[in-house]
């Protein structure tokens, strides 16, 4: 009776040990053969070197000279579109994008951001044309518009990130995009001088002239 016992109390420990076997590291998914992963990791650094080359064109481009394609404004007012950009960027993640991810989803909603930029962005070269109240009102509007669309693309790739692997392969996951994404963002800043120094020079170019090079 002694042994069937001990028999009952190992085969009961084996079945409380047995659903909280690991899963074999050959058994786990490669995350480089993960293309929902792989994708959203593209696209991710993709919008990433666009934005930060956005970043580093629209303070150079605002301070040049109407001649040469830009705005002619001071440091000052520079700092203030880039001030009303933050605080309109602010209160669109606390207030607007969770609406905006709940009825839409991440990937329709980055698609629409993404598609709704290229014309934005488009308007920009344009602006030259315009000054004072009409300037101030276009340039404001326009920045908080493209601060609000990055936001949209970039934290729906996030989440279409963390959504294409299982909990246990999120932290690797997530290092693959941070490392691939901080290249990135080395390499814009030094794009965004050269193709910014090459539009300036192609002011009466036949082919996309000046800051239509770079919009």
């Amino acid at each position: 009776m002694h042994k069937n016992l001990e028999r009952e109390v190992e085969m009961y420990c084996d079945s409380e040990v047995a659903p909280h076997r690991e899963v074999p590291h050959s058994e786990k998914k490669s995350l480089y053969k993960n293309w929902p992963l792989m994708s959203s990791i593209i696209a991710y650094c993709v919008f990433t070197l666009h934005d930060t080359a956005y970043s580093e064109i629209f303070s150079l481009w605002a301070v040049s000279d109407k001649k040469y394609g830009g705005l002619s404004f001071s440091s000052k007012d520079v700092g203030q579109v880039l001030a009303a950009s933050g605080a309109g960027l602010l209160l669109y993640q606390i207030f607007v994008y969770r609406h905006v991810h709940k009825y839409l989803g991440s990937i329709i909603s980055s698609r629409i951001a993404a598609v709704l930029s290229i014309p934005l962005l488009a308007t920009y070269p344009f602006m030259t044309h315009l000054s004072g109240t009409k300037l101030g009102l276009a340039i404001y509007c326009a920045a908080v518009m493209k601060g609000a669309f990055a936001t949209t693309i970039l934290t729906g790739t996030c989440i279409l990130q963390n959504s294409a692997v299982p909990q246990n392969q999120r932290g690797a996951a997530n290092g693959i995009s941070t490392t691939a994404m901080s290249l990135f963002k080395a390499i814009a800043p030094a794009g965004a001088g050269v193709l910014f120094s090459w539009a300036q020079k192609r002011q009466h170019a036949a082919f996309f002239p000046g800051m239509l090079l770079i919009y």
